[in-house]
This record gives structure tokens, sequence and C-alpha cells, in this order.
């Protein structure tokens, strides 16, 4: 089972779900699909060095005679578990569940545990009787995903090179639980993507 790879983003393409990865070592370049809010995440990582963690299925072609295989990649094996527990939702294939992910995991994870279906219907692939019956199938298996403990490959990036990890580290010491300040610098990044030290991360975070 091809679960992980890493290598050089060469390209993608938000529109088409699609990014090029070159894994490390290897003469060759992978299509992988990927939901939508993290194509355009990926914008900015072209020419850099990605991991995504990968879930490969046989997609039928015409009448199911024939079959491509199709991987699909996610920025954390959560997310990808995520995208698990759509496909198993009656009517969400592996192509539509990918469309779905057209918004950050936590937020359609807080929606559903909510039982939000009006936000759920402006999602792609979701009318009003598929949010009803995602909610009805999943809205009490949402806790872990909806408490933001699903970071985002493109924030998990900044966290090495930006000191993300540290502020949220300070934010503990101050007394937040890794959750919150986890949220907190989320947020305070989400307001300005140009924050790089710690300190300018916490106070951001804390509203200084």
């Amino acid at each position: 089972m091809l679960s992980r790879v890493t290598g050089i983003l060469d390209a993608v393409d938000p529109p088409a779900h699609e990014a090029l990865l070159r894994p490390d070592g290897l003469p060759l370049t992978l299509q992988v699909l990927v939901p939508g809010y993290l194509a355009r995440a990926l914008l900015d990582r072209i020419g850099q060095p990605l991991t995504l963690h990968t879930h490969l299925y046989l997609e039928g072609q015409g009448q199911g005679s024939s079959f491509v295989p199709r991987l699909l990649g996610f920025s954390t094996p959560e997310e990808r578990r995520f995208f698990e527990l759509l496909t198993g939702v009656e009517g969400l294939g592996n192509r539509r569940a990918l469309r779905v992910l057209a918004e950050p995991v936590p937020d359609i994870a807080r929606a559903i545990a909510s039982e939000d279906a009006a936000w759920l219907t402006r999602l792609p692939e979701i009318g009003k009787k598929t949010a009803e019956k995602v909610i009805l199938e999943l809205k009490t298996k949402m806790s872990p995903f909806a408490r933001g403990e699903v970071v985002p490959v493109a924030r998990a990036a900044r966290a090495s090179r930006d000191g993300t990890e540290q502020a949220v580290a300070g934010l503990i010491a101050l007394g937040q639980t890794r959750g919150e300040a986890q949220r907190l610098v989320r947020d305070a990044l989400d307001r300005n993507p140009a924050l790089k030290s710690p300190e300018e991360l916490i106070a951001a975070a804390l509203g200084s």
C-alpha cells in the first residue's frame, strides 16, 4: 500500500485538484489529486520539498471494463482519515468526496458536529439531502477533527521555518491548552501570513 510520498512539488493546478510531485531519487513525476483548499495553499510551495499522505484507488472507465489507478494526497494522516469517513457516506465516492474538501477539514468537521446543514451546502457536491445524510452518519465522529488538530501542509511547513511550534509552546506555557494554542496561532497566521518569529506570533495570537 502506498501510504506516503515525499518529493519536490513541480506544479499545482487548483481547478483540476492536481499536484505534480517528483519523488526523491526517482526519475518520475507523480500526478496526485488533492483537496481544493490544499491545492490553493500549495501554490506558494512550488519547487519546495513536500510530503503527502496518500490514498490509492482504482477508478472505473466507461462501463467498468478497465480501471485507472488514481493517487490522492492529503496533508496529514488525520485529513486522509476524514476523507475516508466521507467516502463511507452513501453517494460520496472518492472523486465526489475529494471535491467536498474545498474548505479546511476542521471547518467542515465543526459544521457537521454542530449540524449546520446550511453551511455544508456551500461545499461542492453537497445538496440539502446529502448534507443531512452526512450529519446523521458522521456527527458523532467529528470531535478529533473539529478541534482543529488537523494542520494543513502549508501551515505545517510554516511551523518548521517560521517558529510556529515555538509560539504554540509559548502559549501553552501561558496557560492555553495545546488545541487552543494551535487555534490561536493558526488564526493569527490567517490574519497575517507574514508573521515570522515566535514573539510576533504570540503577540498576534493574544491580540497584542
